[in-house]
């Protein structure tokens, strides 16, 4: 007759334990003002956005070409950094904070909301600081008259170590998941 491996009982946890491990997972709401607080940069984005657009209308004919091209980059550049900010406040908040249980059948919820993992929000950070240095290059080189040698040097030089640190990264990170 096979002798019968003893189930393990659970771990019963002391009081103290059970409140001090509560605590710990409420913390997390901590993070709440902050998500609140990126919603307020992204108002102050709002009036950045609308004071360049003000400005790109109200000069449209008195502007240079490149002084135009300048201009939409930077409310390019502003919508970039305000997708960021989203992608950030709602993976962040569901990944950290909680799930956002009654906006799933929401029919305007983004596709990606909600299957962004960490990692994956690491990816897309690195992506648009890669993305916006570019157009903060691109910007410099349509004001090239105006910048030293040493200062575009710097400018690329900083452009490119975001690539590579991107790259790195990323493959880093696909490495580590052909690993499990």
């Amino acid at each position: 007759m096979e002798s019968e491996k003893p189930t393990p009982t659970p771990r019963r946890s002391s009081n103290a334990e059970h409140y001090f491990e509560h605590f710990l997972f409420g913390s997390r709401w901590i993070l709440a003002p902050v998500y609140m607080g990126l919603v307020a940069a992204m108002l102050l984005l709002l009036i950045k956005f609308g004071g360049e657009l003000w400005h790109l209308g109200s000069h449209a004919f008195t502007l240079e070409e490149s002084e135009v091209i300048i201009g939409v980059l930077t409310l390019v550049d502003v919508a970039l950094i305000m997708n960021l900010l989203i992608i950030i406040i709602f993976s962040g908040y569901e990944n950290f904070v909680s799930k956002m249980e009654d906006l799933h059948s929401h029919r305007d919820r983004p596709e990606w909301m909600g299957h962004i993992s960490f990692t994956d929000l690491k990816i897309k950070v690195i992506g648009s600081i890669v993305a916006i240095s570019g157009i903060e290059l691109l910007k410099s080189f349509m004001n090239v008259d105006n910048l030293s040698n040493r200062d575009l040097g710097w400018m690329v030089g900083i452009h490119l170590t975001f690539v590579l640190s991107g790259v790195l990264y990323a493959l880093m990170d696909r490495l580590q998941g052909k690993g499990h």
